[in-house]
């Protein structure tokens, strides 16, 4: 591996190490991710989204030179949970999967929104987040509430020597990252994995200590919420730099069909403006 560790893309890596058999990763890191969904499904009542029907598993035409991908993508909304996603995509013996778990709350309270994702290229991406619901430069009491309590678990997370910062060449997807973001890799192997899972025990027991500690948003404050909340959710999606692969397996038109679904578009004209 070159020295440019930080700033390699995705793609420069799967290029060094193309037809890794990645089932083991897929297993472990999707069953972790089951089991946080599990439990925010067991709070939240949420339903499926129809536009996720037919979608449990699908595969790609073979491309020459990704093979052929496969993979799930599920969405459910509800009362207090606007999105929830839990999907994968890969080729389990061609190195790549891209595995997600994402919570986009309502707006009856503040509580940061959830993000937690992994990946192999073959290295191991993990991926950690508490997505902002204002802007933090200006409300800095937002900030110490929820993010300076994660400082010292980021630097943590940092310092660990199995660990690179994966910088993205997405400077939109840099403006999003909040300041415990975790976005790292490392070598694909049970005792990182294990590290992850460690993190997140934690990570997701404080988010929903949060939810039980969160104050009410005064009605009259939800629509601007609400619409600060559904533009950071289609602009984060709308601009993943990995957007790249799907549009060279499956073509742009499907791979803009796949992008929407992610975004939950239809979900968002339901409940756009339900606050006024």
């Amino acid at each position: 591996m070159s020295e440019r560790k930080e700033t390699k893309t995705i793609m420069e890596f799967l290029a060094e190490n193309p037809d890794v058999d990645v089932n083991n990763a897929w297993e472990r890191c999707w069953g972790i991710q089951t089991g946080i969904i599990g439990r925010i499904r067991e709070r939240f009542e949420v339903s499926k989204h129809p536009s996720c029907e037919g979608r449990d598993y699908f595969t790609s035409e073979v491309h020459p030179e990704n093979g052929q991908l496969e993979g799930s993508f599920n969405s459910y909304t509800g009362e207090n949970m606007d999105w929830l996603v839990h999907s994968w995509l890969g080729n389990r013996k061609r190195s790549i999967l891209d595995i997600n778990a994402t919570a986009f709350l309502g707006q009856e309270t503040r509580v940061p929104h959830l993000t937690v994702i992994f990946g192999t290229i073959p290295r191991l991406y993990f991926y950690a987040e508490y997505t902002p619901r204002m802007d933090l430069r200006t409300n800095p009491d937002y900030l110490n509430k929820y993010y300076e309590p994660v400082n010292k678990d980021f630097l943590e997370f940092r310092d660990h020597p199995n660990w690179t910062r994966f910088v993205s060449h997405g400077t939109y997807l840099r403006s999003f990252m909040s300041p415990i973001c975790v976005s790292s890799h490392a070598e694909l192997n049970d005792e990182n994995i294990d590290y992850c899972e460690t993190y997140l025990k934690t990570f997701i027991d404080r988010w929903f200590a949060w939810l039980d500690e969160a104050e009410t948003v005064p009605l009259s404050e939800r629509d601007a919420l609400q619409t600060y909340d559904l533009k950071v959710r289609e602009l984060g999606y709308r601009n993943d730099p990995m957007n790249v692969l799907p549009i060279q397996i499956f073509g742009a038109e499907e791979a803009n069909r796949m992008l929407e679904m992610r975004i939950g578009v239809d979900q968002i004209k339901a409940v756009k403006g339900r606050w006024k």
